[in-house]
Formats: structure tokens, C-alpha cells, sequence
């Protein structure tokens, strides 16, 4: 996920602080990976340079003096563009897995092992996704189903080279 268009994006509903911006990041997004404090304001501050953002006031109190950033009309622009660009899918033509099996079968060990060891992974995994959407809100659900979904096919994925090796390897054996 772009953090840099996702605080941008927070910024357009009107002007806000680092603070601000962190905390509803992390309520909307973070998913248990917080975002950091410092990360927010290299981010701003990038923001800044690149004429994204622009200071709207600093407030002074008791603490720091704290920033308020507003968007620009450059930055608005930004974010329609990137929220009109599709995420390029990322089909997994060479991934470890894969490596993993292979080697297995040329170095005489088990690829069976490989695929058990994996597939008992993807279920503790999803066990707990299971968990967490059964408890979770409606944006803990949909990002649950997402992972879901995919952990579902990477077993399919599972199956299906399970059923293959054999033929694996004979094609990958010298």
C-alpha cells in the first residue's frame, strides 16, 4: 500500500497534523502494523517538497509546536489519478514454493514434506483469519476475505503439485 497517497488522501477532507493523520491511518488501515510516527512525517515532509502538501498553520501549546498540512490541487490530482489506476495483479509465476519443491526432487528429499509443511502453514494461518473475521468489523472481514481467498488458492495450488510430482519429477530430474 502507498502510505504517501493513503495520508494524502486523509488530508482532502480538510487539514490535519501528523498526529492526526497517524491515528486515522492506524484506524482505518494499519491492521495490526501501526504506522510510525516518524515514518508520517518523512512522509510529509516528502509531501511538502513535492509541492503535494502545504503547511496550513502551526499551533503553539504546551508541547511542540504542532504542523497542520492541507492538500494541494496537485496533490488532489495525485490521489484521482492513483485511485483511478488499477493495482497491477501479481501472478506468482516463479515463487519460493515452487523452488522449494523443485529442490526437494533434485536433491533427493521429500517434496511431499515440502507441501505438507506448507499446507499445515496456510490452514494455522487461516484458522486464525477464520477467527479474526468472525470477530472482527466490517473492514476486518472484507481484508480477512481477501487473504482468504488467497491463502485458498495457493492450497489448490498445493493439491494440484501434490497430485503432479511424479511427473515433477521426472521432468526435473536429470
Amino acid at each position: 500500500m502507498s502510505v504517501s497517497r493513503t495520508l494524502l488522501a486523509l488530508l482532502e477532507p480538510g487539514p490535519r497534523h501528523g498526529y492526526d493523520l497517524k491515528r486515522a491511518y492506524d484506524e482505518q488501515f494499519a491492521q495490526g502494523r501501526q504506522l510510525a510516527y516518524g515514518q508520517v512525517y518523512s512522509t510529509l515532509s516528502r509531501l511538502l517538497r513535492n509541492g503535494l502538501v502545504e503547511e496550513a498553520g502551526v499551533e503553539h501549546g504546551a508541547g511542540p509546536d504542532r504542523k497542520r498540512y492541507t492538500i494541494t490541487d496537485a496533490g488532489v490530482t495525485d490521489v484521482e489519478s492513483w485511485l483511478r489506476t488499477a493495482e497491477s495483479p501479481e501472478p506468482y509465476l516463479q515463487n519460493t514454493l515452487y523452488t522449494k519443491v523443485v529442490l526437494a526432487l533434485l536433491s533427493g528429499r521429500s517434496a511431499t514434506e515440502v507441501l505438507d509443511t506448507q499446507r499445515s502453514a496456510h490452514l494455522t494461518v487461516m484458522r486464525e483469519l477464520t477467527r479474526r473475521k468472525k470477530d472482527g468489523d466490517l473492514a476486518d472481514q472484507l481484508i480477512c476475505d481477501h487473504a482468504l481467498f488467497h491463502l485458498e488458492a495457493d492450497l489448490r495450488w498445493l493439491e494440484l503439485t501434490a497430485a503432479r510430482l511424479d511427473a515433477l519429477a521426472e521432468v526435473v530430474r536429470p
